[in-house]
This record gives C-alpha cells, sequence and structure tokens, in this order.
C-alpha cells in the first residue's frame, strides 16, 4: 500500500479545528493502519502562524517544499479566508497539479475559488459564505445545504465538525469502512454523517417565526411527524385561513409550509434508522409518509439513497435494536 500524503496549508487567522479536526481523523487512521498516511503542515513561508482563536502553528516547512507534493492538498478555512494573500492563492494554484485530492473545509473553499481550482465543480462552504462563494466565482456551482461535496477529485465541506466527517469519508474510501469505523470510535463521533446532509436542521434550515401561533405550529409539526399536517389543518391550529397561513408561514420562516414539513419527516425517519431497529414501514407510518414506497421515493429525491442503504451506512454500531 502506498503511503498517502496530506499536506495541510496553514495561514494567519486559519480556524484552528478546520487544522485538528481532520489532522486527527487522518492520524488515527495512520496509527490502525501504519504507513497509510504522511501528514504534513506548510505555512507560505514556513514560518509559524497564529489561528483566529489566538493559538500559534508552527509548520513542518514552507509550502514551496518539493518534498511536500502531496496526495492530498488539505486547505482550512478561517478569518485568514476573508482578505486572501495573492501569494498564498498563487502558491495554491501552483501546488493543486501535483495533487491527486483537493480537500477544503469551511472557507477555505473561497481559496481554492480565487484559485481557480473549483470552477466547474459542484462545491460547498459554510453556510454564511456560500452567497459570497457563489457571486464571487460564477463559475463554481455552490451548493449551500450539504455538509460536504465531493466531485471528482474536489472535495469541500460546510462548516468546522463537517472537516471531520470528510476526512472519515476519504478514510473509508482509501482504506475501507473498518479503519474509518475505528476512527470515529475512537474520536467518539459518529462513522460519518452523509455528504449531503443539510447543514441544518429542519428547525434551524428555517427562520423563528416571530408570532406565537406560527412558533407554537412549528413546535407541533416537529413533535408530530404522523399528524395531519395539511396546509387547512395547520391553518386552523394558527387560527387562520388557509391562504394567509401560508402566506404568513412563508413570510416568517423563509419557507413553505409543505416543504417544512417534508423536512420535519425526512429528519424524524433519518434519526430512526439510525437510532433504533424499527422496520421500514413501521418508520414510514410513523415519520408521516404512511407507506414505505413514498418514504424511499422521499429519500432518493432528497438524500439520493434508499432508508435501507441509509440504514445500512449511517446507522452507529451502538443503536439499540
Amino acid at each position: 500500500m502506498a503511503q498517502r500524503t496530506v499536506l495541510v496549508v496553514l495561514f494567519d487567522g486559519v480556524q484552528s479545528l478546520d487544522v485538528t479536526g481532520p489532522v486527527e481523523v487522518f492520524a488515527g487512521a495512520e496509527s490502525h493502519t501504519p504507513g497509510s498516511y504522511r501528514i504534513r503542515t506548510a505555512s507560505l513561508d514556513g514560518g509559524p502562524v497564529r489561528t483566529s482563536s489566538g493559538l500559534t502553528l508552527v509548520p513542518d516547512g514552507a509550502l514551496t517544499d518539493p518534498a511536500d507534493d502531496p496526495h492530498t492538498l488539505l486547505v482550512p478555512g478561517g478569518a485568514g479566508t476573508r482578505e486572501a494573500d495573492a501569494r498564498l492563492v498563487d502558491r495554491l494554484r501552483a501546488q493543486a497539479p501535483r495533487a491527486e485530492r483537493l480537500v477544503s473545509v469551511c472557507t477555505g473553499a473561497i481559496l481554492l475559488a480565487a484559485a481557480g481550482l473549483l470552477d466547474g465543480h459542484r462545491a460547498t462552504t459554510h453556510w454564511a459564505y456560500c452567497d459570497k462563494l457563489a457571486r464571487d466565482h460564477p463559475a463554481v456551482e455552490v451548493d449551500p445545504d450539504p455538509i460536504y461535496v465531493r466531485d471528482r477529485r474536489v472535495s469541500t465541506s460546510a462548516g468546522v465538525t463537517s472537516g471531520i466527517d470528510l476526512a472519515l469519508a476519504l478514510v473509508e474510501e482509501d482504506l475501507g469502512r473498518e479503519v474509518a469505523l475505528r476512527v470515529a470510535r475512537h474520536l467518539v463521533v459518529f462513522l460519518r454523517r452523509p455528504g449531503n446532509q443539510a447543514q441544518f436542521s429542519a428547525q434551524l434550515a428555517a427562520q423563528t417565526a416571530h408570532r406565537e401561533p406560527l412558533r407554537d405550529v412549528q413546535q407541533w409539526i416537529t413533535e408530530h411527524p404522523a399528524g395531519d399536517l395539511s396546509v387547512e389543518a395547520l391553518a386552523g391550529r394558527a387560527a387562520l385561513s388557509p391562504r394567509h397561513f401560508a402566506r404568513a408561514f412563508r413570510a416568517e420562516t423563509g419557507t413553505t409550509p409543505g416543504r417544512y414539513v417534508d423536512r420535519v419527516r425526512l429528519e424524524h425517519a433519518r434519526r430512526l434508522l439510525e437510532d433504533t431497529g424499527d422496520g421500514v414501514e413501521e418508520i414510514s407510518r410513523a415519520s408521516g409518509y404512511g407507506t414505505a414506497e413514498a418514504m424511499r421515493r422521499a429519500f432518493v429525491r432528497t438524500l439520493g439513497t434508499s432508508p435501507a442503504e441509509y440504514r445500512r451506512r449511517f446507522r452507529p454500531a451502538h443503536a439499540t435494536s
């Protein structure tokens, strides 16, 4: 097995967890499978950098070091990406062709995009910067929803902890599910969340309504995914006409009642698949789908996989049966 060099780029203002999260995953894989990874860190000139939280990181060398030709070039995010150093962007542009895999965590995608390395690729970043990434780099297909996106040799991830999820996915690809599972258990995290999992839960993805009746309806939907969640029934709970309710709900939450219900039901079904041994038919009824086929269609449409396959891949080993 060829050893893979993971080169992590450091710069002033880097987010420390964007660095240490993936590094711990790759280091854990190396400890379980010696000879699998060689981890290197590099700053532009080889000097120490100060993270956004005030920690000082001392790199192994400079980004220009020819000994650092990487298999995986990993670019973390942080406040230092807001005013990108042109020299760093140039160096990434020059370094990228020598790497088999380009990876970014959080706003590290902004640096890759500035170097033209995301052009023609689907990518994501932290939800707060997706609009900026799309606006500044129209050649990039920005998807604001998933926690990470893998498009050919380019992988991008959302907020800080999603870098761990992406790193686990890369380890699983390189070394197999068992090694990734061992690393995840050691770090006390799930094997990995699916990349197309939304950055927010349904409740966080939508805004919280200002008016109390609408807030109460949002909470009721969450607590009763199998209930009658038609616009007419929900409008009755809010003491509004269906038309007024639908208009007010969208104005205050940023989404339609139907889409909000869809998110809640999908999230509820995913939790049951991950945490219980209930059958698919039972889960489909408990989540408001009615039939297993209706739930399967919702999963394939939104997550690109069936409920059975989702459970096989993402149910933690300790889930109750």
